[in-house]
């Protein structure tokens, strides 16, 4: 597995996560993992997903401070088997303890490798200092999640 990197955009103060794991899983099973709501649900949230462009859809986590735990996201770009963008926002301005209002992007690239898929997430768009908490928080969460689509993926009932 890589670990996170983060970039900072040229001339701004936005931040991107970065990971990057090959997956010993065919394109075909990574993208149905990817696409899946209810498989989705389980490798990071409860979930409305359709892969559709122009889908609006959330996730549900934990409400922190006064966010009420909904990421807004909307389908931006499908590539079936090679990529999948959607827009992430959520959080709150008035949340002091958590950063405020996040307003980003999660691309998913695939791309077939000897022995499996090359899995990228590319989460854009943190701006410093408002998104730190979020950046921070997410880094490592990301590099977990890639590894749970892993775990989802290598389930016998995930083709079934």
């Amino acid at each position: 597995m890589t670990n996170p990197v983060t970039n900072p955009a040229p001339g701004s103060d936005s931040r991107d996560i970065v990971v990057e794991e090959v997956l010993p899983h065919a394109p075909d099973v990574i993208w149905k993992v990817l696409t899946s709501g209810e498989l989705i649900s389980r490798w990071l949230m409860p979930n409305d997903f359709t892969p559709v462009v122009g889908r609006k859809f959330t996730f549900q986590t934990k409400p922190m401070g006064n966010w009420d735990g909904i990421v807004h996201c909307e389908v931006l770009e499908i590539k079936p088997r090679e990529k999948l963008v959607y827009s992430w926002k959520g959080g709150s301005d008035h949340n002091a303890a958590y950063g405020s209002h996040l307003d980003s992007v999660v691309t998913w690239s695939l791309a077939a490798v000897e022995g499996g898929t090359r899995l990228r997430l590319v989460h854009s768009g943190f701006r410093s200092p408002e998104n730190d908490f979020a950046f921070d928080a997410m880094s490592g969460g990301w590099a977990k999640v890639t590894q749970s689509i892993g775990k989802v993926a290598a389930d016998p009932e995930t083709m079934g």
